[in-house]
This record gives structure tokens, C-alpha cells and sequence, in this order.
């Protein structure tokens, strides 16, 4: 095979999938825009793909047994549509810097441990009467009637204590609760 010849099969093919692009890209585009959500990006990546598969196959463009090679483009084309939307299905969503930038930041286990000892060290602090309070209260999740009811006191007590005991907890742990102050 020549120089020449090479050429102008060349010259050939890209002419033959022009006319394709001209004969039949307007109904392809209009498909995969829809199987595409309206994503014009998407749909015109995927006919590009669609000529390309053409390309690279051009014996079933030239096939005898049907008279328009637009059924087989359209069926190249929803299968690559599929394929692109089974892809990104199955990749997690992707988040923008916005997203990144107002994320909440949780605290590592590492602070969360140190945390728990600042507090179990400064409960020890407290009086047995509010200990037993906070205890009841906060660390069992026993209603005020609840906690009345075990401690063998009225409930008013038991709220004046809770309450002076997460004042004294505030003292002596400051910058662990600037809101509730």
C-alpha cells in the first residue's frame, strides 16, 4: 500500500463520518440529550463517542440487510448513555470547595478521649449531692421527677442543684461550653 493510497482511504473515511455527523447527528444529539437529563455536555460527548464507534466499526455501516445506519447509531448511542449514567452511579457524588469550606469539623478520637477525662476530673470536684444530680440528670437521661423520685428529694431541689452544678462545671472548665453561658 502506498503513500497515496493510505491517504485518501484516509480521506475517505473522515468524509464518510462527516456525512454521518450531518445525515443523522441531529436526531442522535436529541436522544442522548434526553437520556442525558438535558446535560448538553454529556450529549454531545457521547455522540462524539457514538462517531468514534462508527468509525472504528465500519462494517456495520456498510451492511447490507438495513437500508439506514441510523438504528444502529441510535442503539450504539442509549447503550453508551447507560454506561456513562451506570459510571456515575456507581462513583460518589462529587462536593465542591463551597461544600468543603462550610462542612462542620468534628473533633478526632484523640480529642474526644482528653475531653471525657477534662470532665470525669472535674465532676470529681463537685459535691456528692450535685454529682449525684448530674449523674441522674445528664449521664442516665432521668427526667426531673425521674431523679426526684431516686434521690428521695423534692423536684425543685433537684433542678437548683443541676443547675448550680453546671454553673460550678463552667468554672472549672472553661472554653468547653462558651454557649451555654
Amino acid at each position: 500500500m502506498t503513500a497515496a493510497t493510505t491517504i485518501t482511504s484516509r480521506t475517505t473515511a473522515e468524509h464518510e463520518l462527516a456525512e454521518l455527523q450531518r445525515e443523522h447527528g441531529a436526531p442522535l444529539f436529541a436522544l442522548l440529550l434526553r437520556l442525558s437529563d438535558g446535560d448538553r455536555q454529556r450529549a454531545e460527548d457521547l455522540v462524539q463517542e457514538t462517531l468514534v464507534r462508527a468509525w472504528q466499526h465500519p462494517e456495520a455501516l456498510r451492511a447490507d440487510n438495513f437500508e439506514s445506519v441510523r438504528p444502529w447509531l441510535l442503539t450504539v448511542g442509549r447503550r453508551l448513555a447507560i454506561d456513562a449514567r451506570r459510571a456515575r452511579q456507581a462513583r460518589p457524588a462529587e462536593v465542591g470547595d463551597a461544600v468543603l469550606e462550610s462542612a462542620r469539623v468534628c473533633a478526632d478520637h484523640a480529642e474526644r478521649s482528653a475531653a471525657t477525662l477534662d470532665v470525669r476530673e472535674a465532676v470529681k470536684t463537685l459535691t456528692p449531692e450535685h454529682r449525684e444530680v448530674l449523674v441522674q440528670v445528664y449521664f442516665r437521661g432521668a427526667s426531673v421527677a425521674e431523679a426526684a423520685a431516686e434521690l428521695g428529694i423534692p423536684p425543685g431541689t433537684v433542678k437548683s442543684r443541676a443547675y448550680y452544678a453546671l454553673r460550678a462545671l463552667r468554672r472549672v472548665l472553661p472554653g468547653y461550653a462558651p454557649d451555654l453561658r
